[in-house]
């Protein structure tokens, strides 16, 4: 071997190496660069865990806050309506008591016209019948028994008319005075009263005013008292006469189905539970009476309007008692069966701390 072959020999390994060195530097150039890269990839994807984790918290949080300010807004708006609801409720009773206080104006300046000149008719009526009397005892005996006769026709027809407008007379006068308790107001202090004491006074109060009038009459008294009620704030005054007025009612009725069916196997009965729910307080009254024709059922809380006959109500015990549960911010129904049941349904409103000045008409 000569020395050309030798040197081209190493030339080449020298080549070879040197393509060794530089694969091998370059080789381990992309590795560091790869590693490099996958670092980042991985330092950018915690950075972006980090955030998701985050904006997650940062999620509920604004959530939470919405849930709190949605409460908060919702309570308000509860407190809002609770507050146009006691406005709307003390304008209804504000516009009821200028109603009222207009209508009895304009009723107690009529009945007090009227009642003047009705006055002088059954004053006149009276005296016109005495001096009747008189003219009878001193003139007929002077006459001929023929035109005696005849005369004593005239008079007695003629006092029968005076008999008849003295009794139209005190009945419209009964009116007048009836015009004049509803039209009267009156500052009434609502006071703590216990309403279970307070109705079963006037329940065994009206019972025992029928029994005066009429001995033969007898009915079942059933009372069902709720005793979590205790004190509310009323005018005592004025709810008594509503609870008298309805107890005369519901005995009257079962009184008239007595009389009117005369049936052994019938028992007047009235029954009188009151009853607390929530914020109201309920007072029923039921009888199995007559019940309340549904022609009629629209009428019964107008002034005037009644089905008793002549001399026996003048029509205004319930239109009284509408307006006095309506002052008291509170409701009357009343729910029947002709020849069954009539059930009448006072609710008020429960006040136990906060007595108010009330004006209401009688």
């Amino acid at each position: 071997m000569n020395l050309s072959e030798v040197d081209l020999e190493y030339r080449i390994i020298i080549g070879v190496l040197a393509m060794v060195v530089l694969f091998t530097g370059f080789l381990i150039s992309f590795i560091t660069s790869q590693r490099k890269k996958l670092q980042y990839h991985k330092d950018l994807q915690a950075l972006h865990q980090e955030q998701q984790q985050l904006l997650t918290q940062q999620n509920v949080l604004l959530e939470q806050r919405v849930k709190e300010r949605t409460q908060e807004l919702s309570e308000q708006k509860e407190a809002l309506q609770a507050s146009l609801a006691e406005l709307h409720l003390a304008q209804a009773q504000l516009v009821q008591r200028e109603k009222m206080a207009a209508l009895g104006e304009l009723t107690a300046g009529i009945a007090h016209e009227i009642q003047n000149p009705l006055n002088f008719i059954n004053n006149f009526s009276e005296v016109s019948t005495e001096i009747l009397d008189e003219i009878l005892e001193s003139t007929l005996k002077d006459l001929p028994p023929k035109q005696q006769k005849e005369a004593m026709a005239n008079f007695e027809e003629l006092k029968q008319n005076l008999v008849k407008i003295s009794s139209h007379g005190k009945r419209a006068d009964s009116i007048v005075k009836g015009m004049l308790q509803h039209s009267r107001t009156n500052k009434g202090q609502k006071e703590p009263t216990d309403l279970n004491i307070l109705a079963d006074e006037f329940f065994r109060l009206s019972y025992q005013g029928l029994r005066t009038k009429d001995k033969t009459f007898q009915a079942t008294m059933q009372t069902s008292f709720d005793g979590s009620i205790g004190k509310i704030n009323i005018v005592a005054q004025d709810l008594g006469r509503v609870l008298l007025n309805l107890f005369n009612n519901a005995f009257y009725s079962v009184a008239e189905k007595r009389k009117k069916h005369q049936n052994a196997d019938f028992e007047p009965a009235v029954v009188l539970t009151t009853k607390k729910h929530g914020d109201k307080v309920e007072v029923t009254i039921r009888d199995n009476g007559m019940g309340i024709p549904a022609e009629i059922l629209q009428k019964i809380f107008q002034p005037f309007y009644t089905t008793k006959p002549t001399g026996q109500g003048v029509g205004l015990g319930l239109s009284l008692s509408y307006d006095i549960i309506k002052a008291h911010g509170g409701e009357l129904k009343v729910d029947t069966k002709v020849g069954e049941f009539a059930e009448f349904t006072v609710l008020l409103p429960v006040e136990v701390n906060q007595p108010k000045v009330l004006q209401t008409s009688d």
